[in-house]
């Protein structure tokens, strides 16, 4: 069975509500098909980070996102 790697981005303002039922609606996607797996990975990428760090994602925050399939951002 495959599994897909996911990188979830809230962001701001509806975003995270929008991410979490998005995700939900995945979950349940995948279950009923079977024929595969999802795993996701939140990052807290969005205005909260740039206020703590100067910048909206690390140096190497592209770098990061390589290895997953898909990102869904809020």
């Amino acid at each position: 069975m495959r599994t897909y790697k996911i990188a979830a981005m809230g962001g701001d303002g509806i975003g995270p509500e929008v991410v979490d039922a998005a995700i939900e609606v995945l979950k349940v996607c995948a279950g009923r098909d079977g024929g595969f797996r999802l795993e996701f990975q939140d990052f807290d990428w969005g205005s909260d980070y740039y206020r703590r760090h100067g910048r909206m994602m690390p140096e190497d925050g592209a770098e990061q996102l390589r290895g997953f399939d898909a990102i869904l951002f809020g």
